[in-house]
């Protein structure tokens, strides 16, 4: 993709709509509508980078009801012509059309590369990779599982489904993944590990995550970067590539 003088490509992930309540939340999401609103006029693309929502699930004629504002200020700028691409994450993994459908919005389920005017960058939301995390990794094999999705939409009801399921993305912190929301050092830092061990075999000059919520900028050696994007719950950050360098910003 080559970018236009002038023009920008933004980043942002973990939103966490609807936790822990949609009343707690609305202030987050009118703050991230507001930010859509303004990039929108200098925008060359947006990826979105996963937790969007606190829970998504997706039934055959179903979708979670609220996020109007989040999902009409997308489809506008999807309208306009302006790409976006969305990465599930560990709280949305069961997204299964209604984006592409609705929205006009490709949905990718694991990492990808993207080039933007010679510069590489491989791109995902960041769950279940490098060393460890084995408790999440059992658990992700469950959640994308056709025959468990299958079950879990034949057997109970949208309306039980969908608070069980918010109940569970809530209090069980092997589902959300963020037990410990500070930097534990490069050598601790899975995705640090995960990113040095994709370097070895490819380079690439940006990678760019989120999960952690936490903001980071970490230098991987050989002109090579690490971003995690934060989060819209405490931080309020999000990344922009200005066609040159990728850097982290405060909304």
């Amino acid at each position: 993709m080559s970018i236009s003088q002038g023009k920008k490509i933004y980043f942002a992930s973990d939103n966490h709509l609807g936790a822990p309540t949609k009343k707690v939340s609305l202030p987050r999401e009118k703050k991230f509508v507001a930010w859509l609103d303004e990039i929108k006029q200098d925008a060359a693309a947006i990826f979105l980078l996963g937790d969007l929502f606190d829970f998504w699930m997706e039934y055959k004629r179903v979708v979670p009801k609220g996020f109007t504002r989040t999902l009409g200020k997308l489809a506008e700028i999807s309208d306009s012509g302006i790409p976006i691409y969305y990465f599930v994450g560990n709280h949305d993994l069961w997204m299964n059309g209604y984006f592409e459908e609705e929205l006009h919005i490709p949905v990718y389920h694991k990492p990808q590369e993207f080039t933007f005017n010679n510069t590489s960058f491989f791109i995902g939301h960041g769950d279940g990779l490098g060393p460890g995390d084995k408790g999440y990794k059992r658990m992700k094999k469950v959640f994308t599982n056709p025959l468990c999705q299958w079950l879990f939409k034949r057997v109970l009801h949208p309306d039980f489904g969908m608070r069980l399921g918010h109940y569970m993305s809530v209090k069980n912190k092997l589902i959300s993944g963020d037990e410990d929301a500070n930097f534990l050092g490069e050598d601790n830092e899975w995705l640090v590990q995960y990113c040095k061990r994709k370097l070895e075999d490819k380079h690439r000059d940006y990678f760019v995550f989120g999960h952690r919520h936490l903001p980071l900028n970490i230098d991987l050696g050989n002109n090579s970067k690490y971003i995690n994007l934060g989060d819209w719950i405490s931080y309020y950050t999000y990344g922009v590539f200005d066609g040159e360098k990728m850097s982290l910003k405060e909304y």
